[in-house]
């Protein structure tokens, strides 16, 4: 009521966008939109029989898609759960989108505990979605208008909403970097722990979640770093030597063990593959 001057008792349906700004905003988000529809698909396959409508936002609270029922369309219609409407904070108080998007965390908003009279009928279900650099880029909603809906049933459903904005974001993560190996920093389940890992291997992306875990840059770019630096790997070998033994391990991979074949496709000798082999400490069976 005081930061934003909104009133609890207004009735109105919330803002929605033009078809062409919403077309839009969907543009500028078009490959993030496609790499998270599956996810949608299979989240609404999972909670949409129990009269669920299933949103995406972008990161100012505007709904961008969604998946609901043709029988429950026109309700979640009449109150404003519908692509192209406003659901940040400022517009329309506490809510399961806007609050979500607000303090960057999952939240439950279980009816009365929206902010507007007229949304206290819903229970809203979010967890936020963070980009390949660190920062916000939407949120996931359930929302459901069931009268008969206990917060015991919401905790079911907010754990399967969280589990499916983890995967959107490392799907996500991985699609922003094809040419990347992508390696899990840990076996966190609470969070998409990843990195992604260049040809030379240096770690050249890091979900948010791994910039925490790994004292990255919080946001943006991140300095390429070499990856067992990071990951905290003991190695006594530096420089060419690490360089040199990954070569070899390789090339030695490829040849399924087979010295021979291993030194014909780096072009050195047999004899002075063995010698490098034994410096670099590695045996004939590293393939």
């Amino acid at each position: 009521m005081l930061k934003h001057g909104l009133d609890p008792a207004d009735g109105r349906r919330p803002d929605r966008l033009t078809g062409d700004e919403l077309a839009c905003r969907r543009q500028a988000m078009e490959r993030f939109l496609r790499v998270a529809a599956p996810q949608l698909d299979q989240l609404f396959g999972l909670v949409g029989l129990s009269g669920c409508n299933v949103l995406l936002t972008d990161a100012e609270g505007v709904v961008l898609d969604q998946r609901v029922n043709e029988a429950d369309a026109e309700q979640f219609r009449h109150w404003g759960l519908w692509q192209g409407t406003i659901w940040s904070e400022a517009a329309q108080g506490t809510n399961g989108i806007g609050t979500c998007l607000a303090e960057g965390r999952q939240v439950t908003i279980h009816r009365e505990e929206h902010f507007r009279t007229r949304n206290t009928a819903m229970s809203c279900m979010d967890a936020p979605i963070w980009g390949p650099d660190g920062r916000l880029l939407a949120a996931l909603d359930v929302s459901s208008a069931r009268a008969d809906q206990t917060e015991r049933y919401n905790r079911l459903i907010s754990a399967q909403v969280a589990q499916t904005a983890r995967a959107i974001e490392a799907v996500f993560f991985r699609a922003s970097f094809p040419g990347a190996r992508i390696v899990a920093a840990d076996d966190s389940t609470e969070a998409a722990v990843l990195l992604a890992v260049d040809k030379d291997d240096l770690a050249i992306g890091a979900t948010r979640a791994a910039r925490r875990a790994l004292g990255l840059e919080r946001e943006g770019a991140i300095r390429p770093r070499p990856a067992a630096d990071l990951l905290g790997r003991d190695d006594e070998m530096t420089g060419f030597d690490k360089a040199e033994r990954a070569a070899v391990a390789r090339a030695l991979a490829r040849a399924e063990g087979n010295v021979s074949a291993a030194a014909r496709a780096l072009g050195i000798g047999r004899a002075t593959l063995y010698r490098r082999m034994a410096r670099l400490g590695l045996g004939e069976k590293s393939g």
